[in-house]
């Protein structure tokens, strides 16, 4: 990024813009949906009704901001539809079966999701003249995982030991091939896959997942049980990642040709935490609860240490992250604590964004 363009200037180029998300109602989509709103996109958003109750996306009121589109990725027809309907010139692809677990109990399901899903979204772009940005969304167990020391780099093998982690690498090599054999070809249209991983936040009640896990317990008068103790990982707020994501979405429509490929977005490796210390943060963060080590009765495969090299990012976009792992523990944190306490979540939300973007304040 020119280091004479400020953030601000960036995202202010999203004002009346036409943004398409798939996945809007889940834990990255509704902050991405809601920072859009707040730069004054016009945003579609397409996706499975939430799960669960309570939920991010209905918390924040997202339905009256927005076009809501009730919709699975699998249905191909429809969201090609959708697409051709709304005429985007953004697009962001996050719609997934997310869950490591998940993916072992159900393979198909999340192959289904995040392989042919993806498919059908980058189908629907091929045939969308409007696209002029893709910015589509993996993760970082999209790579072959050595649990070496050092971070992966975009360029190296994708892989994955769990069907989650497999269907991702494969989305990746799918993405390449439609990239090399379509998009490439298109001059007007710029494309990424960004991969980012441990991404935790205020918002998210998925299964299985540490953050969640910490505050369900607490709720229940429970101890956290901690499976993987000493499994290590690089964690960040859920807004360090998608800063990256706006940056790239507007940064494809100005020089789609330098900037389109993969991107990794993640946290510095002196930021890694074990899972033991993490929740044992967020007991201290909300003050009540406390951690039990209960070791993995599950038999199934779960990755120890998994880092991201991202100075292709640093350099290419000047993208820093803006907090440490202390800060977004305290944050993650305080967002759930003022939930239990009954606060106005919309408010709670809004000011963790202008907390992160100053710049917009």
């Amino acid at each position: 990024m020119d280091k004479n363009i400020s953030m601000e200037d960036l995202l202010k180029k999203y004002q009346g813009r036409r943004v398409f998300i798939t996945g809007h109602t889940g834990f990255k989509g509704t902050w991405l949906t809601y920072i859009l709103t707040e730069l004054g996109a016009d945003v579609a958003g397409y996706a499975l009704e939430p799960e669960m109750e309570p939920n991010h996306y209905n918390l924040l009121e997202l339905r009256s901001k927005i076009q809501h589109i009730a919709g699975d990725v699998r249905d191909g027809e429809k969201l090609l539809q959708s697409i051709q309907a709304f005429q985007p010139e953004i697009v962001f692809h996050l719609a997934a079966q997310p869950l490591v677990k998940k993916s072992y109990d159900d393979p198909a399901d999340t192959f289904s999701t995040n392989i042919m899903g993806g498919v059908n979204l980058l189908e629907a772009v091929k045939k969308c003249e409007s696209v002029k940005s893709l910015v589509f969304i993996t993760s970082d167990k999209c790579y072959e995982n050595r649990e070496w020391i050092w971070g992966y780099r975009e360029n190296d093998p994708m892989g994955g030991h769990d069907p989650y982690s497999a269907s991702k690498g494969a989305a990746e090599l799918i993405f390449s091939a439609y990239q090399r054999s379509y998009f490439n070809f298109r001059t007007s249209l710029g494309s990424v896959s960004v991969r980012a991983g441990n991404v935790i936040g205020g918002g998210d009640w998925s299964k299985d997942r540490i953050i969640p896990d910490c505050i369900k317990a607490i709720n229940e008068g429970n101890p956290v049980e901690i499976r993987n103790p000493k499994a290590t990982r690089p964690w960040q707020h859920v807004l360090e990642p998608l800063s990256g994501y706006l940056l790239l979405g507007i940064k494809l429509l100005e020089d789609p040709e330098r900037f389109s490929g993969s991107w990794n977005f993640g946290p510095s490796t002196s930021e890694v935490r074990t899972v033991v210390e993490v929740a044992n943060k967020i007991v201290q963060h909300i003050g009540q609860g406390s951690v039990k080590i209960t070791g993995d009765a599950s038999n199934h495969h779960e990755a120890n240490l998994l880092q991201l090299n991202c100075d292709k990012a640093h350099q290419l976009l000047n993208w820093y992250p803006r907090w440490h792992v202390e800060e977004t523990l305290h944050m993650t944190a305080s967002w759930f604590k003022d939930f239990m306490d009954g606060k106005n979540m919309k408010e709670v939300t809004k000011n963790q964004v202008y907390a992160y973007f100053p710049e917009l304040v």
